[in-house]
């Protein structure tokens, strides 16, 4: 096809695609579904070779957020059935985190419900990273704590934290169809501010939420533009008890071509398969790797993942390798300009979330958004409610994680 051979050309040069481009691979048909995944997987292996970056989640504190998000299970207002409980201590979180870098993570991710820290929960949260860095030579630790108010993405930087996740999760036009309770500018603002105090930035987007074909498109552009190092890129886990719990449009398929245009937009960008892999894409998950560079290891904040086993054993028949704690997970024109943080890439890469954390949603609405425009798949499977199980073990409880 015309189109992989221009979008190969120009992810291998890094530059942009029109939006017309990137809309025709979301419209590609199941016939032609491997030749775009082969096509975005010659792109991520110039930046990425077969390398996986393997990531581990840490929910510091679980439910009871007063924020209103339309797919969490923690949101105000949720009847979901997960784990409520309060603030880890340091060594709680940092006895978490241990078991998902002996099971090959070489970043953790701290999250925390919430609109946002207090200066006392940037102190409580500082003082775990510190603990985690401390106990685990070498570890990257990523904080998702909400909104950030001016000077707490600063000191969390000299905690040692290394990365700040906000996501943008949908597209600005709908996105007060989401979330009511705070503003797509304030998400915005918050990557901005982890860029502006030399964290890496981390965002991204959850498909399935009722957004078209265009909207995936003006979100993928907008996080291009502020130019994060990592983008987790969500599929809808539709819990019960949640606004978006009837929604079950994403097909294996679907999600593939999500992905590869993630990738053809943001060639060069850390493209991590977030929350919902394993009831979206189940068995095409190892086709995912060919386009994506970066995924979780285990279980999510609210739900339960493939065991990790499964993940390791899932990396190696594919034909990839987990990338080591000593190696570089970005392209060197990006870690030069990183230097350790954030700052500016010049165009060339790809920046807000709340209490879903890390690029892991907690809880995908798609059917037809305000402007009427339908983007449903067409032959989409029975729900499979039965993939989506509840986290009842890891952080929280007594029980031992899964990594």
């Amino acid at each position: 096809m015309d189109l992989l051979n221009t979008l190969v050309d120009k992810g291998l040069r890094r530059e942009l695609p029109t939006r017309e481009e990137a809309l025709a691979v979301l419209a590609t048909s199941d016939d032609d579904l491997l030749d775009v995944v082969a096509a975005a997987g010659k792109v991520r292996r110039q930046w990425f070779g077969r390398r996986v970056k393997l990531n581990y989640l840490v929910n510091l504190k679980s439910g009871l957020c007063p924020e209103d998000c339309s797919y969490c299970s923690q949101r105000l207002g949720s009847t979901a059935g997960i784990l409520k409980y309060t603030w880890l201590k340091p060594d709680e979180a940092s006895q978490a985190a241990a078991a998902g870098l002996a099971g090959g993570a070489k970043r953790v991710c701290l999250v925390a419900s919430g609109r946002g820290p207090t200066d006392r929960d940037v102190d409580r949260v500082s003082e775990t990273i510190k603990t985690i860095k401390d106990q685990n030579e070498g570890v990257e630790v990523c904080a998702c704590l909400g909104l950030l108010s001016d000077g707490q993405a600063e000191r969390l930087r000299e905690a040692g934290a290394d990365a700040y996740n906000h996501n943008l999760n949908t597209s600005e036009a709908t996105y007060e169809e989401i979330t009511t309770t705070h503003t797509y500018a304030d998400r915005v603002d918050t990557v901005q501010k982890a860029h502006a105090a030399g964290l890496s930035a981390c965002s991204g987007l959850i498909a399935g939420m009722g957004e078209t074909d265009e909207d995936l498109v003006d979100v993928v552009f907008s996080l291009r533009e502020l130019d994060p190092d990592s983008v987790p890129v969500n599929f809808l886990i539709p819990f019960e008890g949640t606004p978006l719990a009837k929604e079950w449009n994403l097909t294996p398929q679907r999600c593939l071509r999500i992905l590869a245009m993630v990738r053809f937009v943001c060639p060069d960008v850390e493209v991590r398969i977030a929350g919902g892999r394993e009831v979206h894409l189940r068995t095409m998950q190892p086709l995912a790797l060919h386009l994506a560079n970066s995924i979780f290891l285990g279980d999510y904040l609210t739900s339960e993942g493939q065991a990790g086993k499964a993940d390791l054993e899932m990396i190696a028949d594919a034909g990839f390798e987990v990338e080591g704690a000593g190696e570089v997970t970005l392209p060197e024109h990006r870690a030069a300009a990183a230097q350790g943080g954030c700052g500016s890439h010049e165009s060339a890469g790809c920046g807000s979330h709340e209490s879903a954390g890390c690029g892991s949603v907690c809880g995908s609405h798609e059917g037809v958004d305000a402007r009427g425009t339908a983007a449903v798949p067409a032959a989409a499977a029975e729900p499979r409610t039965d993939l989506v199980a509840v986290r009842r073990r890891g952080a929280g409880t007594d029980l031992a994680p899964n990594a």
